[in-house]
């Protein structure tokens, strides 16, 4: 083994790196060490694996070994990297045998992502109780809801799903009831993914509203898309316990006992950073990697990458974690190339993310509502408007609510959000466009967004708040 490249973790960011780094040196070695099985899928797609909008498990996954070994990657899975020394530049491995040993490397990457919280809750041994974090928890919570007469094993057709622990789930009774506690991504999502499979759904939310980094014009308008179709909503409610000997039976939720057969927790993900534990290579946020513009962590030729690390936030300058599909996928490729010979920055993250319930689509950008911008130290102001998607004579049209956040001081743009039916989501792109370019509210007024009355009416709703906002700003 020559000069290897090291990278732990074979998901987004670990194979983005892998893969780049591969192809700008063929003539070195890039070992990937993966203690699972599973390998470059689509986390964020469970959800609709779970409804049934996704028919098969393996369409989830965007590489296979196969695909990866092709590329000239030496592809380990089933071994787990306990440790890294940067003294000696090793990794210490444990096989699917038990036995351990050692890899040297020249650069390492770490890459190994993060894993669902729990909170209070215990939720293992209980059948009926999950976490969404991975193609075995959605197999497994799918396998679950169905029928035990009607489930096809099939839907869950990849080699490396635990299958005892699908078969375990689908030999339980079909259930009626389901609670979801959190009202993030993960439990509007599951709201509906939960309705779409027929249950009753209950969703709390400790907080006054749901997806609360969206904003309250967001948060109300789900909430009331969700209601609308029979998604049992309980903002400001706090779970206390889930209940059950076996199985779920309820859950119970400030003293009241609410009886269901499947509960869904939430309620958060945390970095895993463990192989690190022994070293000086420094943490920040939420316990995430601290890495510099490329990658490199407080050690050298140690760089860490995806969801276990920290990046820079676009708006603030200051550290943030932001554990999303992009930032996992754009850093491990940045990595690929400077450790390949070619610096690359990993780039700035601004929090941009979209996210679906039903037919209403949301989406947040930067610092999106004034409490955050005023905790990063902004003296904030901030617009909400109502606007069409398109031209009000054109078919299809629908109510847009766009939330604008600026500076008082400098009138520079901080952040953003939207909510609406018809192409909603895809306009905060362009406000997340004007917040990597620090453009002030007057400039995002001034932008020559198209216009075509089968896409957006003359003034886009974005146009509007922006007019609005820049208004407030210079009364």
């Amino acid at each position: 083994m020559t000069d290897p490249f090291v990278v732990v973790g074979a998901d987004a960011a670990g194979l983005s790196a892998a893969s780049k780094f591969r192809r700008e040196r063929p003539d070195r070695d890039v070992v990937v060490f993966e203690r699972g099985q599973f390998i470059s899928y689509a986390h964020c797609g469970t959800p609709y694996f779970v409804e049934g909008r996704v028919s098969r498990l393996s369409d989830l996954l965007s590489l296979s070994p196969a695909d990866v070994e092709d590329r000239g990657i030496d592809l380990r899975r089933g071994h787990e990297v306990t440790g890294v020394d940067p003294e000696t530049k090793t990794v210490h491995v444990r096989t699917p045998g038990g036995t351990t040993g050692e890899q040297p490397y020249s650069a390492v990457l770490v890459a190994t992502g993060a894993h669902a919280v729990t909170g209070p809750f215990d939720v293992d041994g209980l059948a009926g109780a999950f976490t969404l974090h991975g193609l075995n928890d959605a197999a497994a919570i799918d396998a679950y809801i169905a029928d035990p007469e009607e489930y096809d094993p099939n839907s869950a057709d990849v080699a490396a799903v635990d299958r005892d622990r699908v078969d375990r789930a689908a030999a339980h009774p079909a259930p009626e009831t389901a609670a979801i506690v959190g009202g993030g991504y993960v439990g509007v999502e599951m709201a509906e993914a939960l309705r779409g499979r027929g249950l009753d759904v209950h969703l709390f939310q400790r907080s006054d509203r749901l997806l609360p980094p969206f904003g309250a014009a967001v948060g109300d308008r789900v909430a009331s898309t969700l209601a609308a179709h029979d998604v049992t909503v309980h903002t400001g409610t706090s779970v206390d316990a889930i209940l059950g000997e076996d199985r779920v039976e309820g859950v119970r939720a400030d003293g009241r006992t609410v009886p269901v057969e499947l509960a869904i927790v939430g309620v958060g993900i945390e970095p895993t950073t463990a192989v690190v534990d022994e070293t000086d290579v420094e943490c920040g946020p939420r316990g995430a990697i601290r890495t510099d513009r490329y990658g490199e962590t407080t050690e050298p030729d140690v760089y860490a990458a995806g969801d276990c690390a920290a990046s820079r936030h676009a708006v603030t300058g200051e550290e943030t974690w932001v554990p999303l599909g992009l930032t996992a996928n754009r850093s491990g490729r940045a990595v690929g190339a400077t450790v390949a010979g070619d610096p690359t920055p990993v780039g700035d993250v601004a929090g941009t993310a979209v996210v679906k319930a039903f037919e209403m689509e949301c989406g947040r950008v930067g610092l999106a509502t004034e409490a955050l911008a005023r905790d990063a130290g902004f003296d904030p102001v901030s617009e909400t408007v109502t606007a069409g998607s398109r031209s009000g004579y054109y078919p299809g049209a629908a109510e847009t609510d766009v939330t604008l956040v600026a500076d008082a001081n400098s009138e520079r743009l901080l952040g953003g959000s939207i909510a609406g039916t018809d192409h909603a989501a895809v306009r905060i792109d362009t406000l997340a466009t004007a917040i990597h370019a620090e453009l002030s509210v007057a400039a995002v007024e001034r932008l020559d967004l198209a216009y075509a009355p089968p896409f957006s009416p003359v003034w886009d709703p974005v146009l509007v708040a922006a007019k609005v906002l820049r208004g407030s700003l210079e009364s």
